[in-house]
């Protein structure tokens, strides 16, 4: 049986698309009420709208219950997975554990493994990653994705428990590329909603979208990935992904910074911790990264798109 923790949008949608094939995959949520209501209804009005929940899906709200499965699927905000690993304490021992969250720890500039490491150093660590949106995935249409894992048995194993018919898994041993790249895709993308929303066009969005590939791979070259990985599925495919669809929120929340639009506080924004963790990580502190920086300035309010892009656009000329 695979675990997921956390009813969200991707954690409901892997628990859909996981059931189709498989016998009882338990979801785990933790506001009570809101799991009864979903194991009501079937439904989960809240993050995916339009999806049945099929009835070999048990939800529950029972950490304890939850974590019986030797394949948990950790598909919480980036940002709360630490404390949700420090509430499952010892149950994680000997566990394969799949983080299913993009982003770096503001408080420790960790990924999701190093965590995982952190409070289960006697659990396997692995990272599910790659272009994909929920509704995608429960929906049943055609997606790809990457799974890291130092373990070559471990990868197998997830491999094997984590393919259906329509979600394919691809193997990967680059857990630090794996993560960064799922993590600096959504940086990326705000820039790139922020050109789209002041109207600079789509031009402009390709040139971003280009230097922040460069970008990320210097990143992940200093941090210690691999230099395939950013060209393959958790790397450019999620970049493509997500800088060019409304249905990312990043790209969404880069687009309301370009129109002066509002935007919804309460939806999880990981490209913005992310460019502040990476500006802070002690090990790029030389690197350079224009695009991170005016991002977290972009967020934070301390400049307006149009000087963003001036600043860009008047760096001095270089070779590509």
């Amino acid at each position: 049986m695979v675990s997921i923790l956390g009813a969200g949008a991707f954690g409901t949608a892997i628990a859909v698309a996981l059931a189709k094939r498989q016998g009882i995959v338990m979801l785990w949520g933790r506001d009570e009420v809101f799991v009864s209501d979903m194991a009501i209804n079937r439904q989960n009005d809240r993050y995916l709208k339009g999806i049945d929940i099929p009835d070999n899906i048990a939800l529950t709200h029972n950490l304890d219950e939850a974590l019986a499965s030797n394949i948990i699927c950790l598909s919480v905000p980036m940002q709360q997975l630490s404390n949700i690993l420090h509430a499952c304490g010892p149950n994680l021992n000997n566990k394969i554990l799949v983080a299913c969250c993009k982003g770096i720890d503001l408080t420790t500039s960790d990924g999701p493994t190093a965590l995982i490491r952190k409070y289960a150093p006697d659990a396997i660590a692995a990272v599910l990653t790659g272009p994909s949106f929920a509704h995608d995935i429960a929906k049943g249409l055609p997606t790809a994705l990457t799974l890291a894992c130092v373990d070559p048995d471990a990868r197998q194993i997830c491999q094997d428990h984590l393919s259906t018919s329509t979600l394919r898994i691809y193997s990967s041993s680059d857990i630090i590329g794996a993560e960064l790249g799922g993590a600096l895709k959504n940086v990326i993308a705000i820039a790139c909603g922020a050109t789209i929303g002041a109207g600079y066009g789509d031009s402009a969005r390709a040139a971003l979208m280009t230097r922040g590939y460069a970008e990320m791979c210097r990143i992940a070259s200093a941090l210690g990935a691999k230099g395939g990985t950013m060209s393959g599925l958790s790397g450019f495919g999620d970049l493509s992904l997500t800088c060019m669809s409304e249905g990312s929120r990043n790209f969404s929340y880069g687009v309301s910074l370009g129109s002066g639009c509002s935007f919804d506080p309460s939806v999880t924004l990981e490209g913005v911790a992310t460019a502040k963790a990476i500006l802070n990580h002690p090990s790029l502190q030389e690197q350079d990264m224009p695009i991170t920086r005016l991002v977290q300035r972009l967020s934070s309010g301390q400049v307006c798109v149009k000087d963003a892009m001036q600043e860009l656009m008047s760096r001095t000329q270089k070779e590509e």
